[in-house]
């Protein structure tokens, strides 16, 4: 693979680095994801309370 890469003038180097940090990327949102099923939001009354206080 390598030797077809160099054939078709792929900078390995750079493609390695963008491979990594494509699957870093995926990883992180994949466990945002997952923390958020974990503990999805909720509604909290708070802020409608607190928006309330606040003058127009």
């Amino acid at each position: 693979m390598a030797d077809r890469a160099r054939e078709l003038g792929i900078n390995i180097s750079a493609a390695a680095r963008q491979g990594v940090a494509d699957a870093v990327r995926t990883a992180l949102q994949q466990a945002d994801r997952n923390a958020y099923l974990r503990q999805p939001e909720r509604v909290d009354s708070a802020w409608t309370d607190a928006e309330t206080w606040s003058e127009p």
